[in-house]
């Protein structure tokens, strides 16, 4: 997800989008500790995905 994507979103789209990054989080580390995951790598993008939306969120109550 892009940071233009992001700026786009309203603070109630963006709440939303980081609880469901969140909870894709998980189902991703608790299917990796199940069996390996092919690519791991989405789990670190999803991460940057929500200090993406938590560091618009802040500028945006600094403002």
């Amino acid at each position: 997800m892009k940071m233009i994507d992001i700026r786009k979103m309203s603070s109630e789209e963006l709440a939303k989008k980081e609880m469901d990054l969140r909870e894709e989080i998980s189902k991703l580390v608790f299917q990796h500790k199940i069996r390996p995951l092919e690519n791991t790598s989405r789990t670190l993008g999803l991460r940057k995905d929500i200090a993406r939306i938590l560091t618009l969120r802040s500028q945006l109550t600094v403002s």
